[in-house]
C-alpha cells in the first residue's frame, strides 16, 4: 500500500542552509535546461522531444549522477502527462520551468530512493547525497552525506520500501520540506481503530469550506472567505497579466509562479482542515463520515460565481482522497452520497420551496432559522442515520496560513443582515 511522510527539514547551521540552497537551486536550474530543449525539440517538426544532451558532466558535480538523473526522470514524467492529456483532448499546457534566474527560482529537487536515508528517534535526521564539487567546497568527506534535522511525527515509520525524495522550501511557511512515498504492509495500513461507532456528515460550501454534523450532537464549521478572497485576488491578477501578454502568448514564467502559489495556499489549507478535522472526529468516536457529491449542489441552486469559485477552489475529487487517505490511519471509512436540495431544506419541517437562504442564514416560515451550512450538514446527516442528540454549540475554526485554529467568536446563527430574512417568520 502506497503512503507517504511529509516532514520539516531544518539546516543544522548556516553553512549547511547555504549548500541546502545551492543544491535545490542547481536542480531548478537543471530542470529548467532540460525543459527548454525538450520545448525547443516540441517546436521543431525534425526533432525528437526524448532526444536531448547529456547533463551529468555538467551538473554531476554540484547534484551528484543519480538526482541529474532523477531530475531527468521527472521532467520525462511531466512531458509523458502532457501527451497523455493532449491524446484525451483536454486542455494542458506543456510543463513549465521553475522559476527564472532573475526573478528566484523555486527550490525543489527529487532524490534517488537510494541516494537518502532517514533515521527516526529522538533526535531524527536525514542524510541526502550531493556531488563531490559540492562536498569539497563544505569540506565533506568522500563518503559523507549531507546531514538534516527532521522535525515533525511522521505516521509511516515503519515500511517495506521508500520512494524517490522530494525536498523543496516551503515559501508560504518559510521552511525546508520532504515529501517520502513509502509502501507499507497492510498490517501496518492504520494507525489506529475508531474509538466507537458514531457517524458524521459533510457539507461542502464556499464560504464555509466544511459544515460538520455528528451523531453525538458535535458541530464543526471551517470557514473559508479569507482562502476564497486570496484565491480570487490571485486569480484576478493572472487575469490581468493574461492580458498583457503580447498576441499569441497565453502565458509567462510570472504567470506560472502565480498559479503555482495559489495552488500550494490552497492545497496547504485543505491537507491541514482534513488532518485536523478526522483528528477531532476520532477523538469523538466517530467511525463513517458521509461527504455530499459537490456536483449535487453545483447542479441545484447556487449562484453561478459561487459555483465557478467553488468548483474551481474546491479540487474535489482530490480533496475527497485526501480525506480518505488520512480518515484510513484512523480506521474511519469515508462515503460520498448524494445531499441534493439539503442546503434548502428546513431541518424543522423539510420544506424545500419555502425556505429563504440569505449568506449564513437560512429561515423558513415555519419559524425555524439557523445558520445554513450547519443545517444543511445535520439535514444531510439524518438522511444517512437515526439521530437522537439534540446540537451542542457549534465549534467555528479559522485558517492562520499554518493551522486551524477555534474562533473566540460563536458561529453567527442569529446574524439578520436581510430585512426580508428578518421579517419571515415573525
Amino acid at each position: 500500500m502506497k503512503r507517504a511522510n511529509t516532514f520539516d527539514v531544518i539546516p543544522q547551521s548556516n553553512e549547511d542552509e547555504e549548500l541546502l540552497r545551492r543544491l535545490l537551486d542547481a536542480s531548478a536550474a537543471l530542470w529548467n535546461e532540460i525543459n527548454y530543449e525538450r520545448r525547443e525539440n516540441y517546436a521543431d517538426p525534425d526533432k525528437d522531444v526524448w532526444d536531448i544532451s547529456e547533463y551529468r558532466g555538467r551538473y554531476g558535480g554540484t547534484l551528484g549522477a543519480s538526482t541529474v538523473q532523477q531530475i531527468e526522470r521527472k521532467n520525462r514524467e511531466a512531458w509523458n502527462s502532457f501527451f497523455s492529456l493532449k491524446k484525451k483532448g483536454e486542455a494542458n499546457s506543456k510543463p513549465g520551468y521553475w522559476g527564472n534566474s532573475e526573478d528566484g527560482r523555486e527550490l525543489r529537487t527529487y532524490i534517488r530512493n537510494t541516494s537518502y536515508s532517514v533515521e527516526w528517534g529522538e533526535y531524527s535526521r536525514l542524510e541526502i547525497l550531493v556531488g563531490q564539487d559540492l562536498k569539497d567546497e563544505y569540506g565533506l568527506g568522500y563518503r559523507e552525506r549531507l546531514r538534516l534535522e527532521v522535525r515533525g511525527d511522521p505516521n509511516w515509520k515503519e515500511y517495506k520500501k521508500q520512494g524517490r525524495l522530494e525536498l523543496f522550501y516551503d515559501e508560504q511557511a518559510q521552511t525546508f520540506r520532504a515529501f517520502q512515498p513509502v509502501t507499507i504492509s497492510e498490517d501496518h495500513s492504520r494507525l489506529a481503530h475508531p474509538l466507537a461507532s458514531k457517524e458524521a456528515a459533510l457539507d461542502i460550501g464556499a464560504n464555509n469550506l466544511v459544515a460538520c454534523t455528528t451523531t453525538t450532537g458535535q458541530q464543526l464549521l471551517y470557514e473559508g472567505r479569507d482562502l476564497f478572497e486570496r484565491f480570487r485576488e490571485t486569480t484576478r491578477e493572472i487575469a490581468r497579466r493574461q492580458s498583457l501578454l503580447e498576441e499569441g502568448r497565453y502565458s509567462s514564467d510570472r504567470i506560472r509562479c502565480l498559479y503555482d502559489r495559489r495552488t500550494k495556499r490552497r492545497d496547504h489549507a485543505q491537507d491541514a482542515l482534513a488532518r485536523d478535522l478526522i483528528e477531532r472526529l476520532y477523538e469523538d468516536g466517530v467511525s463513517t463520515v458521509y461527504v455530499g457529491a459537490l456536483t449535487d449542489v453545483l447542479d441545484t441552486h447556487w449562484s453561478v460565481e459561487t459555483n465557478a469559485k467553488t468548483h474551481n477552489f474546491w479540487a474535489f475529487r482530490a480533496f475527497v482522497n485526501r480525506l480518505a487517505c488520512t480518515a484510513e490511519e484512523y480506521g474511519i471509512s469515508v462515503e460520498v452520497r448524494s445531499e441534493a436540495w439539503t442546503s434548502q431544506e428546513c431541518p424543522n419541517c423539510g420544506s424545500t420551496e419555502d425556505t429563504i437562504r440569505h449568506q449564513d442564514t437560512l429561515t423558513c416560515p415555519c419559524g425555524f432559522e439557523g445558520h445554513a451550512d450547519l443545517s444543511a450538514s445535520e439535514t444531510f446527516l439524518r438522511r444517512q442515520t437515526t439521530v437522537t442528540r439534540s446540537m451542542a454549540r457549534p465549534v467555528c475554526l479559522k485558517w492562520d496560513d499554518h493551522n486551524w485554529s477555534e474562533s473566540p467568536r460563536s458561529v453567527p446563527n442569529e446574524e439578520h443582515t436581510n430585512p426580508q430574512v428578518a421579517s419571515v417568520g415573525r
